[in-house]
Formats: C-alpha cells, structure tokens, sequence
C-alpha cells in the first residue's frame, strides 16, 4: 500500500483551479492504485500558526526560548514541524496544489516550506524522498508563458521546483492553467477561449501524471 500526500493551497474552494486539476491527478491516482492512501493537508483552509518558523529560527541560532508575545511555545513548534516533515517523508508521492498569488506562493505555502526546510534529514542529503514523484498542479490567473507580456513574472514555479526538485531531489510533474481569470475579469473576454483550452489541457496533463505515478508506485511494490 502506497501514500499520496495532497497538500492545497488555494483560499478558494469553489472555482478553485488548483484544486481542480488536484482533483484530476488524484481521481486518476485512485482508478490505478485503488488500495492507495491519500493523506491531506489544506494551507489554504488551515494554515499554519505564522510563528512557528521565528521561534525555531531563534533557537537555531542560540535565541532563549520565550512564550512571550505571539511567539509560539519551541515545544509545540517543533511538534508541528516534525508532524509535517514526517508526513513529507514518509509519502510515496506528493500532489502540491499552488495558485499564483501576487506573482509568486502564498504566504501559507512558504510557511510550511520553511518548516521543512529546517528538517536536517530533507536538506543535508541524501534526502530520503530523493527519487520520489511530485505533482504540480498551478493555475495561474494570466498568461506568463514564453512570448506574453508577463512572461518571466511567475516567481512561484521556480522556487517550487528549486526546493522540491533541486534541495529535496524529488522527480517533478507539472499540469499548468494559464489565463483562470479570464472568464470573471473585465478586460480579458477576448482571452476566454484560451483559458478553457489551457485548463482542458492541464486536467488533461494532471489525469496522466496522477496515473503514471501510481503504475510506477505499484509497480516498485510488486
């Protein structure tokens, strides 16, 4: 039996297309794995306290501990960093929902990054998910590909691919829809048609991704 970690990020639930496509990848991962686990986590939902890196931060560097403020008490920081760098590394694989925001992650998704990345196991190698998949799905509310004017502002798939892909050596795959505004915001009706065949082609991407992993997962546990 295998393990899916599906983690979303998106604020929205309804029209969400991060989520959406997250669905896709996920539906197709059960039809080929159907005994599999699917573990959620939602920083869209329920985010993390905002000060569980800064009290772990200062403690790394020799800060006294303090309850003082809004700093959150080191026990039960690194409690709920451990919990997620244990859910991290004991998945099979990993489906990440991410919308761009303001060019660039949400400041939920960075918080839970940053928690991960104090775990020594997941950053001084080898790592022990090196060679796992990860799934990307990204919506995007405009159109940042190569040729548009906003190509080269996406500031999110980058770093994601840096972390999970560079730091974490994880086998990364990605379904992107460009262009998810236009149907709900004035001045891009003429940009409708290519969000729908963006996002058609995302499912399209996400379904295929989701089933591959599972016939590679069950094929290592045969």
């Amino acid at each position: 039996m295998t393990t899916l970690l599906r983690v979303d990020a998106s604020i929205r639930v309804e029209g969400s297309v991060s989520r959406a496509l997250a669905d896709s990848a996920e539906a197709a991962w059960k039809a080929e794995h159907p005994d599999g686990v699917v573990v959620r986590r939602d920083l869209g939902l329920h985010p993390l306290p905002s000060t569980v890196w800064p009290t772990l931060a200062a403690a790394q560097v020799g800060e006294e501990p303090t309850d003082a403020g809004d700093r959150i008490p080191l026990a039960e920081a690194r409690a709920i960093a451990e919990e997620l760098a244990t859910e991290v590394k004991t998945a099979d694989a990993i489906l990440l929902a991410v919308p761009l925001y303001n060019y660039g992650i949400a400041n939920t998704v960075k918080t839970w990054i940053d928690l991960l990345l104090i775990d020594p196991e997941l950053v001084r190698g080898p790592s022990p998910v090196a060679g796992r998949p990860v799934i990307f799905t990204l919506a995007r509310g405009g159109g940042y590909s190569p040729g548009t004017p906003k190509h080269g502002w996406d500031h999110a798939t980058a770093y994601l691919e840096r972390v999970f892909g560079d730091i974490f050596g994880m086998n990364i795959r990605t379904a992107v829809a460009e262009l998810t505004l236009a149907p709900i915001t004035p001045g891009m009706e003429e940009l409708i048609d290519a969000s729908k065949v963006s996002e058609s082609e995302a499912h399209a991407t996400a379904e295929q991704h989701g089933a591959v992993v599972a016939r590679e997962l069950v094929g290592n546990a045969a």
